[in-house]
């Protein structure tokens, strides 16, 4: 039997994660251990450990590396303090391989404590380009610590190979998002209404905006120029769902709530929606607004118009229906009415997703059932001969 250990520190990540771990869950042939870390067990974030226990998942291990702070320094100790939490873990548990998703610093903190403990990684979401993030090199990195790939499309399985992993090793499963809305059953506008305890209205809008982590304290002006705009629009309702715990995040989750309090009728804030309302929600906006990867990877599916703000994102392949702005009032609002208008509606309802249509889950565990894992921590570059 495979013991394969799963390491998840955010609300958002986990809900890619969720079949996956299902399916690894109900597989005969797989011992699933889970790890929490991050903003799952803080309180400030929601405690979103307890969804994960909600769905039927044991825990094993809750490793706590998260400090009250978001500046560069508390993160960058965090990290440290992540390292030495995780090399206890693995050696407590003795995973045969670790699965993790994407770009954060809690999971480089676990893949540096894996690598060095040879314990094969799997990495999902690699290959990927955020050119206006620290997650940018953090990917790439965790690209290079991990053996065994599963990137969103083909473009990027050609990057992580260009990064010099073996071809055979690097899987195209798509986004692991779009098994969600495959496989959810969304809530029906009244439903919707209730969950959240807001009525929606003419107009309605979904904001999830992060701080541009390689920006030097701009997450304030930048999110300033975002309220200015929506403050334009009439008849509207806004749902705000806010940051993660990166630098600066804490300076938006403020402007947020005292927006909100100052607005009451027209907006109102999450710490997290969750999957099943998030998703719900997208299907009864006019457009998401933000610089979230959601906003390119999952939104599309709905047809639903995605105003992708500043440089977060510079980098991903990007539908039809995602429409590019700086973070100024003039450029938002502009685009704000472009998404608005019919023409642009009419035209993207041709518009492909670029991140597939597959469910992915039962791909990534039949690999990681199946692969090979002897001498796997002992990686040769694979060089591309042009």
């Amino acid at each position: 039997m495979r013991k394969v250990c799963v390491v998840t520190g955010t609300r958002a990540e986990y809900g890619l994660l969720y079949w996956t771990m299902k399916a690894l869950q109900d597989d005969p042939e797989v011992q699933l251990d889970v790890c929490v870390t991050g903003m799952h067990l803080s309180p400030e974030f929601g405690l979103t450990y307890r969804k994960i226990i909600e769905d039927g998942f044991t825990i094993n291990e809750k490793v706590e590396i998260l400090l009250s702070s978001d500046t560069s320094i508390g993160v960058s100790k965090s990290i440290g303090l992540g390292v030495i939490s995780f090399a206890e873990v693995f050696d407590r548990i003795k995973p045969d391989i670790i699965l993790v998703l994407g770009d954060r610093f809690e999971i480089f903190a676990a893949c540096t404590a894996a690598m060095i403990a040879k314990i094969p990684i799997a990495h999902c979401h690699g290959g990927e380009a955020t050119e206006g993030l620290i997650d940018e090199a953090i990917r790439h990195s965790v690209t290079k610590m991990s053996h065994i790939h599963f990137t969103s499309t083909q473009e990027y399985r050609n990057r992580v190979i260009q990064l010099g992993e073996q071809p055979g090793n690097v899987h195209n499963v798509g986004a692991l998002g779009i098994e969600n809305i495959n496989r959810l059953k969304l809530l029906n506008k009244e439903a919707f209404e209730e969950s959240i305890s807001f009525k929606l209205n003419k107009k309605n809008f979904l904001i999830t905006y992060h701080p541009v982590t390689l920006d030097h304290s701009s997450a304030g002006q930048q999110f300033n120029e975002l309220l200015k705009a929506l403050d334009k629009i009439e008849n509207a309702t806004l749902i705000f769902t806010k940051p993660n715990a990166d630098t600066d995040g804490r300076i938006i989750i403020e402007m947020i709530d005292e927006y909100v309090s100052k607005n009451s009728d027209k907006a109102v804030a999450f710490t997290s929606l969750g999957q099943l309302r998030y998703l719900s929600a997208i299907q009864y906006m006019d457009a998401v607004i933000g610089n979230s990867s959601s906003g390119l990877i999952e939104v599309p599916s709905f047809k639903v118009p995605t105003i992708n703000i500043g440089d977060r994102q510079q980098g991903r392949v990007k539908a039809a229906s995602v429409i590019d702005c700086d973070a100024d009032e003039s450029s938002i609002s502009g685009s704000i009415n472009k998404a608005l208008s019919n023409g642009f509606k009419e035209e993207i309802k041709a518009s492909e997703n670029p991140y597939g249509t597959r469910n992915s889950s039962e791909d990534i565990v039949q690999v990681l059932k199946t692969c090979s894992l002897d001498n796997i921590v002992k990686k040769k570059f694979y060089n591309i001969v042009k």
